[in-house]
């Protein structure tokens, strides 16, 4: 029987996220491998500009010559090997640049590259075999700045098999770095589906960095030292199991319902969470207290993946331009919204008189008046934000946008001041293209060196989707006779995330005895009527009976998603906080 543990520290939840964790996890995490996660669909558009203008640009630069440079020494000395998706669009020139530095450190480093998920040069394939959007059905586009397949876990455990130091891929699924891992330590096979699950499962939960150990957390009063909070560490044993935690003294929490949260986030049907390794029930996951800041996770399940790879690209898709004005004062939201109503006005008319077209989307938002929670708001502030947005596919309408934003500073409301952040600059609209690709159509290579080997990837799928049998349903339907109106946020944690133009709010009951109430409680129906303001076009949930959770896919709500929204909140991360406002009419009989 292998009893051996492998602790994996998550250093990174994306690019841009603190430099202090890795130093951290490495100094006092007993970690054996260091992961981080980079890449999102926004990041990918970014580094493929930045190649576009620069043959060795397109990779996480941060990786290399600030957290690398710093910890190759202690990574060697201690044998902590890593694995990152730094590689973004330019996976060899993030090698390169490696290498470089851990040469003139005198550090000896054997570097393995994954590559075949850059598919950009067969966008006119693409096109020409009427490739459309998995979920809008709209046509390829015309140009586009990145195209990349979402690979798995296998490549990387190979190139560690191999004996790489530092695995280095473009884009993966975000939890394969953690993934590929347990499979090169435990070997496991592409038919052992459910420990691919509970692996899977623990990459879900630590690859966005600190978010599962007290970060975002509901109850965000009780987790102590934001400042030093202490990034996920996995202990994962040969049959699946694992606990995560974190390092002693650090700050944060590790609880059931920390880690709970983030299982959760920006999933779907958690019957069916697809990866190119497996496709993963969480249905019947549990959370356990495994001792003080040790959550033990089990009851993953796994089913065969897909024959395809999920596909994004990304393309321009005209401007968008935003600004900010503070605005003070005795009915300050609505000096604001006049305020915005009148600039756009005056700007569709001096549009006209340019003939110039006209925008092709303007959005307005007061934040401090609660417009995030539509006619749920609560008396608005005497000081808010006026934010207005628009899009058009002509720069220089959006360069009259900039100039005429900052003429309501004097000839319009009375307290109005702060042009936050100076006058706007037109920037490009970024928009995501999914489809689905045959895993048979994707090569991988695996490069070390200057040596490149084959990676073989099982490619048949097996998935059927039939099997996965009805969602699932929590049971009871508690009489409300004698009741009291109470927050939902008294009755459950939220955690909350987007999927392109999908939010999901996942929901887990404080206790047991509350599920039945919400169960009855919070329909699909109810929880449209609380967004109305956004606009859902379908709403379905989706129960999970081991973590007493449920969770809610709002379709079509976030304004296109990603770089593409004017919306303050384009991903999400409000819709939980939303939701807890509502009120749940509470029997007498039941204890809170």
């Amino acid at each position: 029987m292998n009893d051996k543990t492998v602790r994996i520290g998550s250093a990174s939840g994306f690019w841009g996220d603190t430099a202090s964790a890795a130093p951290a996890l490495v100094a006092g995490g007993d970690i054996h491998y260091l992961v981080f996660d980079y890449l999102a669909e926004v990041t990918m558009s970014i580094l493929a500009a930045q190649k576009a203008k620069d043959a060795n640009a397109g990779y996480a630069t941060d990786f290399v010559h600030i957290t690398m440079k710093q910890l190759l020494p202690q990574l060697k000395a201690k044998g902590i090997r890593v694995v990152a998706n730094a590689g973004g669009v330019n996976a060899l020139a993030c090698r390169d640049a490696l290498a470089k530095v851990a040469a003139e450190m005198g550090v000896s480093l054997k570097i393995g590259v994954v590559l075949g998920d850059d598919l950009a040069a067969r966008a006119d394939e693409f096109r020409q075999r009427g490739n459309t959007e998995m979920f809008s059905g709209a046509a390829f586009p015309a140009r586009c700045a990145s195209v990349n397949a979402y690979l798995g876990a296998l490549p990387i455990a190979r190139a560690l098999d191999a004996g790489c130091d530092v695995v280095i891929t473009g884009r993966c699924v975000d939890s394969a770095v953690t993934l590929g891992v347990l499979v090169h330590e435990f070997a496991w096979q592409a038919d052992e589906h459910d420990k691919l699950a509970q692996g899977t499962l623990a990459g879900h939960l630590v690859e966005c960095g600190a978010q599962c150990n007290g970060g975002l957390f509901t109850d965000w009063e009780s987790v102590p030292d934001w400042d030093v909070i202490g990034f996920p560490i996995v202990e994962a044993k040969a049959d699946g199991s694992f606990v995560i935690t974190k390092i002693e003294g650090s700050g944060g929490l590790v609880t059931p319902a920390t880690v709970a949260e983030q299982m959760l986030y920006e999933i779907g049907d958690p019957r069916a969470y697809h990866v190119p390794d497996v496709a993963c029930d969480f249905t019947d996951v549990r959370f356990e207290a495994d001792g003080a800041q040790r959550v033990r996770v089990t009851g993953a399940r796994g089913r065969p993946p897909t024959d395809t790879y999920k596909v994004s690209a990304t393309f321009m898709d005209g401007y968008r331009n935003m600004a900010f004005l503070t605005i003070a004062g005795e009915q300050a939201a609505a000096k604001a919204r006049r305020t915005g109503e009148a600039l756009f006005k005056r700007m569709a008319r001096m549009l006209a008189e340019a003939g110039l077209p006209s925008f092709s989307e303007t959005r307005i938002e007061v934040i401090g008046a609660e417009d995030m929670y539509g006619a749920n708001a609560r008396p608005t502030s005497r000081e808010v934000v006026l934010k207005m947005a628009a899009r058009s596919p002509s720069k220089p309408a959006m360069e009259l946008f900039a100039r005429e934003f900052a003429a309501a500073g004097t000839s319009m409301a009375p307290g109005t001041t702060g042009l936050v952040g100076g006058r706007p600059t037109p920037t490009p609209v970024i928009r995501l293209f999914s489809f689905l690709l045959p895993k048979r159509e994707v090569p991988i290579t695996l490069r070390i060196g200057e040596d490149s080997h084959a990676v073989e990837v099982p490619v048949s799928g097996g998935f059927d989707e039939a099997g996965i049998g009805a969602a699932r349903r929590h049971a009871g339907a508690p009489a409300t006779q004698g009741f009291n109106l109470v927050p939902l946020i008294r009755l459950a944690h939220g955690r909350s995330g987007d999927k392109g133009d999908k939010a999901n709010i996942g929901l887990i009951a404080r206790k047991p005895e509350y599920l039945p109430l919400l169960n009855h409680w919070l329909t699909p129906e109810r929880v449209a009527a609380h967004f109305a303001h956004n606009q859902p076009s379908r709403v379905e949930r989706f129960d999970l009976p081991g973590a007493n959770a449920m969770n809610f896919l709002l379709h079509d709500v976030l304004g296109g998603g990603g770089m593409a929204s004017l919306r303050t909140d384009n991903l999400a991360k409000c819709y939980a906080q939303v939701l807890l406002a509502m009120d749940v009419p509470v029997p007498d009989d039941i204890n809170l």
